[in-house]
């Protein structure tokens, strides 16, 4: 099947009902996209799929023909993915940086979408885990792209 992955397509040479993460990773060599808990839950395996946030690692790829999929490898060709990087790294967010792609990710889509989102389209749209605790951080960096100043989570 082919799969059209940060603009160009992919053959992949995959069962239908392999999940996007592990093709991206195994398959493609793309592993700024990470495993967590296979269960959709933490966040650290997400990508946009036509603009949308994606949990890869319960995301078939026989979902995907037709679909223009973005990764971390290609979030800063966008505009706004290029800003959430740079706010990213100018509010030191990531401490261990495990789950900094897919949070990178959920920013970039709601950014896209709301370009000045309030405190409940921030609290909606990151719901990805951090086990080091960065929230803070994450909402800061948003607040900033967003171009005012909140409370904490």
């Amino acid at each position: 099947m082919q799969l059209n992955i940060n603009g160009q397509t992919h053959e992949v040479d995959a069962d239908a009902d392999t999940p996007l993460l592990w093709v991206l990773r195994d398959n493609l060599g793309m592993t700024g996209t990470k495993f967590g808990c296979g269960l959709a839950q933490c966040g650290a395996c997400s990508v946009l799929v036509d603009g949308q946030v994606t949990r890869s690692c319960v995301t078939t790829v026989d979902m995907l023909e037709g679909t223009e999929i973005t990764t971390i490898e290609a979030i800063e060709q966008d505009d706004v993915g290029a800003r959430v990087v740079e706010k990213w790294v100018e509010h030191q967010v990531p401490q261990c940086g495990y789950c900094q792609s897919g949070q990178v990710m959920a920013a970039t889509a709601l950014l896209k979408e709301v370009a000045q989102p309030t405190e409940e389209d921030v609290r909606a749209a990151m719901i990805n885990l951090c086990r080091c605790g960065t929230y803070n951080y994450i909402k800061a960096a948003i607040d900033d792209l967003s171009g005012r100043k909140g409370e904490p989570l």
